[in-house]
């Protein structure tokens, strides 16, 4: 016999909306936790180009050099 109550300790579908709340946040609790644990950001390498162009920016190397590396990057063919 049930005695007037159901599942949900005879709060109806406030009970059944109130449980599911619950839930969702202790699933958003836990997928937040883990999120910081494995982290999305990485950070991307630069490309040639990019590493050449700051190269002959703080002088590393010559004009002739930057030039004829430049030429050899956008050969058609070469992988970046």
């Amino acid at each position: 016999m049930m005695y007037g109550y159901d599942m949900f300790g005879g709060m109806g579908w406030l009970g059944m909306i109130m449980m599911l709340l619950i839930w969702v946040g202790v699933i958003a609790l836990v997928v937040w936790g883990l999120s910081g644990l494995f982290p999305r950001s990485r950070t991307a390498e630069p490309d040639a180009l990019a590493i050449l162009r700051r190269r002959y920016a703080s002088g590393e190397i010559s004009r002739e050099e930057y030039l004829q590396a430049a030429e050899t990057l956008q050969a058609p063919g070469v992988v970046r």
